[in-house]
């Protein structure tokens, strides 16, 4: 079994560029003010969203392991 994620979008940085759901059509959604919403907040870790995450032009989304909240995106400096 994999590792489990905790994604989440800061709508406050969110600009609506829809690059998440370019990347991570499953794993994000766009609401109808253009605020990207995870799908679910809690999934398998995978590339697609982990691309979405580094493909988000204001860094509104970060990822964190479920569990122990050690950050995968962005990485601790």
């Amino acid at each position: 079994m994999g590792d489990r994620w905790h994604v989440e979008v800061d709508r406050a940085l969110c600009i609506g560029s829809a690059q998440c759901t370019h990347h991570a059509p499953d794993a994000f959604h766009l609401d109808s003010a253009m605020q990207s919403h995870p799908t679910d907040p809690e999934t398998d870790a995978g590339e697609p969203v982990l691309k979405a995450a580094e493909g988000c032009p204001v860094e509104a989304i970060s990822i964190a392991l479920l569990g122990s909240g050690q950050p995968v995106f962005p990485p601790e400096e």
